[in-house]
């Protein structure tokens, strides 16, 4: 049994098990429905509620978003115009560009006609000249003239070119063979800068044996080693008609080291190129020339150092060798000496015995036995006496 109290009248009452569990569904059911439709209420208050800010959210952004693609659509316009701009200022000055890099590649064809033009000429009257060169020589005077030629082209710019530079005949032939010319350049130091050992060879058109330059690159190879030269060229008008040599200066070091094959118009210029490389070796160079100069200073030290050394080796040995030649001969004096002493020794002793023989000597010993010695010598005896 359950006691329950009337909310209205405030009485008390009793109720089964059966009521109280009745009564207890009936308060849940309305407080359910109750609090449903308030949940309900307030639901629908909540919707209508968001739906109203949302629709105010919803027409402000429609309203930026309309604002910002209006902007955008200014920004593109702007965009587009200054692109444009930009373009047609770029065009404008391409055209110029244009106008001017085609203006400027007119000249410089122009130039380049020319410049080939007054080259083609120049190399015609070099060949001309040339061609007018050999047939005015003859076979013996033909290489002498080459010669001639490259002697008269250095000193021509020797005094502001070369002021210190040797360029003479090679006339040592020592080693049974030589070269034409050896070019020597040196510092204000005297230091060597470079040397270059130069043969000339040229043959005129009627020679019958045509010779090639390929002939003479071993022997120039061995001049240029015996004679201490540090590069080797070949100046030569043989094979007149090789492109690879009338392309001006040709490298033939993978033949033979540091040499090359030039045509006459090309000397002055490779004399010049090696020596303008060789010049950024002078401070090696200088410092090599001191290192070698204080070898060669240590080295006459130890020669004369080693001469000493055997002089006095020398003088020692023959000083040893007097030495023991007069120590001996000492010895030997010795020995004669020691000889005599001994016979002097008994010379004395005999003397000695002889002088006791001397003293023991009387008139009475020597008459003893001697009955006539002793008669006279009483006679003298007596004679002395008288005559006092």
């Amino acid at each position: 049994m359950h006691e329950l109290t009337c909310p209205n009248c405030h009485k008390a009452f009793t109720v089964d098990e059966a009521g109280y569990a009745d009564l207890v569904k009936q308060v849940r059911d309305d407080e359910f429905t109750k609090s449903l439709h308030e949940r309900l209420a307030l639901a629908e208050r909540e919707k209508q509620s968001a739906l109203a800010i949302a629709e105010v959210k919803q027409a402000a952004e429609i309203e930026r978003l309309t604002a910002q693609l209006s902007v955008a659509e200014t920004e593109k316009q702007l965009a587009v115009t200054t692109a444009v701009i930009a373009v047609e200022k770029q065009r404008d000055a391409l055209e110029r560009d244009l106008e001017a890099k085609t203006t400027e590649q007119r000249l410089l064809e122009s130039s380049l006609r020319e410049a080939h033009a007054a080259e083609v000429k120049a190399k015609d009257e070099q060949i001309a000249y040339y061609k007018d060169f050999k047939a005015r020589q003859s076979t013996k005077m033909v290489g002498e003239s080459l010669e001639q030629h490259c002697e008269m082209e250095f000193n021509r710019i020797r005094a502001g070119a070369f002021p210190r530079a040797y360029f003479e005949k090679d006339n040592d032939v020592r080693s049974g063979s030589k070269g034409d010319f050896i070019f020597r350049d040196f510092d204000d130091d005297g230091i060597e800068i470079i040397s270059v050992m130069f043969e000339m060879k040229n043959e005129i058109d009627s020679t019958t044996t045509k010779h090639k330059n390929e002939d003479f690159l071993k022997e120039l190879d061995k001049d240029r080693s015996e004679k201490g030269c540090e590069y080797a060229v070949l100046v030569s008008l043989l094979e007149p008609e090789s492109e690879l040599y009338n392309v001006g200066i040709v490298d033939v070091s993978h033949r033979y080291p540091k040499m090359f094959v030039v045509r006459p118009q090309f000397f002055l210029q490779l004399i010049t190129l090696l020596r303008t490389a060789a010049m950024n070796a002078v401070g090696f160079k200088r410092e090599l020339a001191q290192v070698r100069s204080q070898n060669i200073d240590i080295t006459n030290f130890e020669t004369e150092l080693e001469n000493f050394k055997a002089t006095f080796g020398r003088n020692w040995r023959l000083a040893s060798d007097g030495f023991a030649e007069a120590i001996k001969r000492i010895d030997e004096a010795i020995k004669d000496l020691e000889k005599t002493k001994d016979a002097l020794h008994k010379s004395a002793n005999n003397l000695r015995l002889a002088n006791d023989k001397a003293e023991d000597l009387t008139i009475k010993r020597l008459t003893k036995g001697n009955p006539t010695m002793a008669a006279k010598f009483e006679e003298g005896k007596s004679l002395g006496a008288n005559k006092v």
